[in-house]
């Protein structure tokens, strides 16, 4: 008896329904919290303004609540929830969802399906984060780095944990720092946008989790297998639209073979992406035979309707003069990129972008 194609049926249901009830909580959740925090707020203004009023009455209604309806209501909670609203109430991305005029069921708001958040989520379907990233976003104090990872956390439909991982790599001064001002506001509103070869690049690549320690001598080999046994990481650090195609893709030319070790296809971009891994400094030898690859796929591989191949030499080490005198000045194809197998410094990161704008 083969009861496989009812089993996956019935499991795909369950697992829509599941995925159905956690948008649901998610939300339910965001928005009490949210008007509490409003309540709180206007109750501060029509009050005594004085910070003493402010703990009184926190304190007494914390007692209050908690007598009534239990754990959770906390007065460090209630400040939580209130600093919510005062952070979180001009967010494209919840201030429609959240005022009382769109106080309906998840599945019954023709509005809330509308909202920015709606349409960031697969397939459009209302995606909410949850009131854990909120309290973590709440430590944030860049309005524009909070904003963008709320909107990359979205997107990306990032766990609470992949956040973090994502914030202290300092993704956000990552990405930054090969933008301009008007580029930087425009992270902060949309997120990473994805147009062009240049968008995909961060820089450094961050890959910690590969558990490569900045002293240990590993070979590319070594690099090449840790990385493949931690795809999917790799993935999330390359960013949006990544699908893995090979390892070690061979290609021949005059019957010699060639390795490319690794090769992508950015269904944004709508191109190959071919990576080859460099441990030692970067020579003008190795962007040539990524150029080399690069010109091979373009001219034997690649669909009429497929944009041209991106080529990416990750290295250890690199030398941005000799990569601009190696390539064409309007190069858009070949790219070098460095890497670190350890987290960086954020704060170090922060500086630097901050000597860029006042420089």
């Amino acid at each position: 008896m083969n009861i496989d194609p009812l089993f996956q049926n019935i499991a795909q249901l369950i697992e829509k329904g599941q995925q159905t009830i956690i948008r649901s909580i998610n939300y339910s959740q965001l928005y009490v919290n949210y008007h509490i925090g409003k309540y709180i707020v206007d109750d501060e203004q029509d009050g005594i303004r004085r910070a003493q009023y402010g703990k009184r009455l926190i304190k007494t209604l914390s007692e209050r609540l908690t007598s009534q309806y239990g754990m959770g209501f906390s007065a460090k909670n209630l400040e939580l929830m209130r600093n919510f609203f005062l952070l979180f109430s001009k967010s494209q991305t919840l201030s429609a969802l959240l005022e009382p005029e769109q106080n309906k069921t998840v599945m019954e708001s023709d509005a809330i399906s509308q909202t920015v958040s709606a349409k960031l989520g697969p397939g459009n379907r209302p995606v909410w984060l949850s009131w854990s990233h909120y309290v973590f976003l709440m430590q944030v104090e860049n309005l524009n780095e909070r904003s963008f990872y709320e909107i990359e956390a979205l997107q990306q439909n990032w766990s609470l944990r992949e956040m973090k991982r994502q914030f202290n790599s300092g993704l956000f001064e990552r990405l930054a720092l090969s933008r301009d001002k008007d580029g930087i506001r425009k992270l902060a509103k949309v997120g990473q946008v994805i147009e062009k070869p240049v968008d995909v690049l961060k820089e450094p690549l961050i890959l910690e989790f590969l558990n490569l320690k900045e002293q240990y001598q590993y070979s590319e080999k070594e690099l090449e297998t840790a990385i493949i046994d931690r795809i999917q990481e790799f993935m999330l650090e390359l960013g949006k639209g990544f699908l893995f195609e090979a390892r070690q893709k061979r290609i021949t030319i005059n019957e010699k073979h060639y390795h490319i070790d690794l090769t992508f296809y950015n269904r944004l971009l709508n191109c190959f992406v071919l990576i080859d891994l460099k441990i030692g400094e970067l020579t003008h030898q190795d962007i040539g035979q990524m150029q080399m690859y690069v010109n091979y796929y373009d001219r034997f591989i690649i669909e009429e309707n497929e944009n041209q191949t991106i080529g990416i030499v990750l290295c250890k080490q690199k030398d941005q003069t000799l990569v601009e005198m190696t390539l064409p000045v309007d190069n858009n194809q070949i790219f070098a990129a460095k890497y670190q197998t350890v987290l960086p410094n954020k704060e170090q990161l922060k500086q630097i972008l901050e000597e860029g704008y006042n420089g």
